[in-house]
């Protein structure tokens, strides 16, 4: 198992939409993050901020992501949520949520 973190900007303008998008997640975008060996995924807001945790329990992270990029009900989903945010400057080309590095975990 490998843990993820993530960070992206939420559009102040756009925040209600996206609060009430993932009050209401809809069942074929939550099984195919369950499918694609992602757990407790949780997503987290402070001012302006989304920082988003996973744990990956797969074998092969890239191969699961191109097939939930490549999921119809996915990509409908993305085309609501993507326009709530923003991505920061600092992210890596390719990015749309920042990878953000672990520096201390304990059990």
């Amino acid at each position: 198992m490998k843990r993820y973190g993530m960070v992206i900007k939420v559009k102040p303008e756009k925040l209600e939409e996206y609060k009430q998008l993932h009050a209401n997640p809809w069942p074929g975008v939550l099984k195919t993050i369950h499918d694609c060996n992602i757990r407790n995924y949780s997503i987290y807001l402070k001012d302006d901020l989304l920082f988003g945790y996973f744990e990956y329990i797969g074998a092969d992270f890239a191969a699961d992501m191109a097939r939930m990029g490549e999921d119809p009900t996915t990509q409908e989903w993305w085309r609501q949520t993507d326009p709530c945010q923003e991505g920061l400057p600092t992210r890596k080309p390719g990015e749309w949520w920042a990878d953000m590095d672990e520096v201390f975990h304990t059990v």
